[in-house]
């Protein structure tokens, strides 16, 4: 078996606890003495730095939110002086101001040893030739993979995302085993691939290290078919790190967290209290590790459970199970919690349409509706209203059964969905909430 570094990656739970716990202590005390904004909050909540002995503990912490790094926006929160930050990425954010985060040279090395760990899980070597389609710039995607690559000895190509025609003439050409980008453009490129007259016998690639949204184990089997690969799930968040928080390995049985820089809690969204284990809730982390903006209980409205058992590949780092949403791009529709990600594996379900959708909810007098169009395959693409009228009611069957409402289906020709080199955007919401 591989590991990048089996120290971390296999350490017993309990020793695990100690190092979270000694790495805890540590940070709570740095951020009480060098960010205002955060011995503000403590002292608030009557807790010092002492008060904070190992991780049970953590829950005397207040949680930080988006909206905190946007009132201290742009450096506000950073722990060290600016002279010691070697670089700065931003999300962009759907609302308000976007997120300004900062990494010393130590966290640019951390994040890239913890990329290197994810890359090894799965599958990558030395020899490996990793294609990097995610996004370079302010983005963590692109730069956040390519350092871990290069920290492994890898070959790298810094494709970024967009121009799919290079993408396809490299895949072809230089014969990368590694491709790095979302799921949405993966299955875009493998569709743009065979349009150009391609086969699997022209690329060579043995594994996908796909992220940065939401994605089903549906949409999993479509790109693995298509481009002929295993395709792992990576998370990660601006905020956190970036991309390889944590990572599948091949047994693709949940991500493994890079658990001695993150401390993860799962907690009710509504209480704040731990769920137990098992049980989804709202991903919580606290970074143990970050010198340029540690973040203490960040509330990521991502939606998960975890999972420390030991997995089959040895490491015995806990694991987080594929995001089910987020509890901000939940939708609430006539009082039921809708994910866009229950209605992908729907539609991937069935296999008898092209995996790209889009969500149209309104508001109809106090009435609100919910329209899923989706994109027919040129394969399945047919004149006869018939048939068309059978698949449509065949879908909308299933998902007025799995989401517990009245959908409106509506059947489009083949590639008349706008397509995503990013994230892909599934939802218009027309409401004026």
């Amino acid at each position: 078996m591989h590991y990048w570094n089996e120290h971390f990656e296999c350490m017993s739970r309990d020793e695990m606890k100690v190092l979270q716990s000694r790495r805890l202590q540590k940070l709570v005390d740095r951020v009480y003495n060098r960010v205002p904004h955060y011995r503000t909050k403590m002292m608030e909540a009557g807790v010092e730095p002492g008060d904070i002995k190992s991780v049970e503990d953590i829950v005397k912490l207040p949680f930080t939110t988006k909206q905190d790094l946007r009132d201290t926006y742009p450096f506000g929160m950073f722990a060290v002086d600016m002279d010691e930050i070697t670089r700065i990425h931003a999300s962009s954010g759907t609302t308000g101001k976007q997120t300004v985060v900062g990494y010393t040279a130590r966290d640019i090395d951390n994040w890239a040893e913890c990329m290197a760990r994810s890359l090894v899980g799965a599958g990558a070597s030395r020899k490996s030739m990793v294609h990097v389609a995610y996004g370079y710039g302010l983005f963590t995607g692109g730069l956040g993979v390519h350092y871990g690559a290069e920290k492994m000895g890898c070959t790298v190509i810094p494709v970024s995302s967009g121009n799919t025609a290079r993408q396809i003439t490299i895949l072809k050409d230089f014969k990368p085993d590694i491709l790095c980008c979302t799921p949405s453009y993966a299955l875009y490129i493998a569709e743009e691939l065979y349009a150009s007259g391609c086969t699997l016998e022209d690329i060579n690639l043995k594994a996908g290290v796909f992220g940065a949204e939401p994605w089903s184990e549906e949409m999993r089997k479509e790109i693995e078919g298509k481009l002929g690969l295993k395709a792992v799930d990576i998370y990660g968040l601006s905020e956190i790190m970036g991309p390889a928080v944590s990572c599948e390995c091949l047994e693709q049985k949940g991500m493994h967290i890079q658990e001695d820089h993150f401390l993860i809690e799962i907690i009710d969204p509504t209480t704040g209290n731990h769920v137990p284990e098992g049980e989804k809730g709202e991903v919580v982390f606290t970074t143990l590790t970050k010198e340029g903006f540690p973040l203490i209980r960040y509330r990521t409205r991502d939606v998960s459970c975890i999972d420390t058992s030991q997995c089959a590949c040895g490491r015995t780092t806990a694991r987080m199970m594929k995001l089910c949403g987020r509890t901000d791009d939940m939708l609430i529709i006539r009082g039921v919690n809708v994910f866009p990600s229950q209605i992908e594996s729907v539609l991937l379900e069935l296999g008898e349409t092209a995996p790209h959708y889009l969500i149209i909810v309104d508001r109809v007098g106090n009435h609100d509706t919910i329209e899923v169009q989706v994109e027919m395959t040129e394969n399945f693409f047919s004149d006869s209203v018939k048939y068309i009228e059978s698949l449509e009611h065949r879908i909308k069957s299933k998902l007025d059964s799995v989401l517990g409402l009245n959908v409106k289906v509506s059947l489009v020709e083949p590639k008349t969905l706008a397509r995503s080199e990013g994230k892909a955007k599934r939802v218009i919401d027309k409401r004026k909430m």
